[in-house]
């Protein structure tokens, strides 16, 4: 091979890619954790480096040129190969000092992962946390996390994941809430009770519907994807909210909403690693230790 023929900077093929994957520039430089004019100048440098251009203006967005589009499968791949590359280099780790990033839900960031992080700290302190919160799932091929914390087993041949429990859903209300409606029992007529819910698709109904509840959209005045905002609002006693047995009966203002209920869902808990992560050594000590504290009754 002819290195001397390669006459382009990743950094700035990198630069390319990213713009195109994330959609514009402004998306681009938050990605990258740069400035937009920074990236926009590696781009317009890569155009002149290969003497084509690779963008064109439409309004406020960007299209890809012809030359663009011919380009970019090339340059995907080798971000893949980077990625992959870097996955490889950063299992090779034996060092104890570095970051490692963990990926959470919302309520998993919020009500579990605070004492282990400071736990993970006072044993490690030469480890820095970084934490990912989101409801989609992050992809630790591409290295948007370390570990994952999900609520199911991944297919991937090259994850590896532990099943740390089984975790028990339960109706949560205020007691003045429940009092308000009368204390239905769950086989009663539910026509009056709010319940707080993900959107409006009919998948919590069809759960409930299962355990014997009847209940439709009108049970559902409030809908929100923000797990937290539920929280707050059956708190307040806006209505009842499903949410997680041990987070649920630890909070003093409300009350399972029908305490001998079965639970409504069992979900399970799964800590998810790359493999090839899963020999750096502070990796591996950050997943064990997550592995024993959300394992934890």
């Amino acid at each position: 091979m002819d290195w001397r023929s390669v006459k382009f900077d990743w950094n700035r093929a990198r630069a390319f890619l990213v713009t195109v994957e994330e959609g514009s520039l402004s998306a681009a430089s938050r990605a990258l954790g740069m400035t937009q004019p920074t990236l926009s100048r590696q781009v317009a440098a890569l155009e002149d480096e290969l003497g084509v251009v690779l963008f064109e203006r439409v309004g406020r967005g960007l299209t890809l040129t012809p030359s663009g589009l011919d380009l970019v499968d090339h340059v995907r791949s080798m971000g893949d190969a980077a990625s992959r590359f870097s996955l490889a280099a950063s299992g090779q780790s034996q060092s104890l000092e570095g970051n490692v990033c963990i990926s959470a839900s919302e309520v998993d960031a919020t009500f579990r992962l605070p004492s282990i992080i400071a736990n993970i700290r006072r044993e490690e302190p030469g480890i820095e946390i970084e934490v990912v919160v989101s409801q989609e799932a992050s992809d630790l091929r591409r290295r948007e996390a370390d570990i994952a914390i999900r609520s199911f087993q991944p297919t991937e041949p090259n994850l590896i994941a532990k099943k740390i429990c089984d975790i028990n859903i339960h109706l949560y209300a205020t007691p003045g809430y429940m009092e308000r409606a009368g204390n239905p029992a769950p086989s009663n007529d539910l026509s009056g009770l709010d319940f707080i819910g993900f959107d409006r698709t009919d998948m919590l109904i069809a759960a409930l519907n299962e355990t014997g509840m009847v209940v439709n959209q009108s049970n559902f005045p409030i809908i929100c994807k923000f797990q937290l905002l539920q929280w707050e609002l059956a708190k307040q006693g806006s209505g009842i909210v499903i949410f997680p047995q041990d987070i649920g009966d630890a909070e003093p203002l409300v009350d399972r909403a029908f305490p001998d209920q079965d639970p409504i869902l069992v979900v399970p808990q799964w800590l998810v690693c790359h493999r090839e992560l899963n020999t750096s050594r502070r990796v591996r000590k950050v997943f064990d230790l997550l592995a024993v504290e959300l394992g934890k009754d």
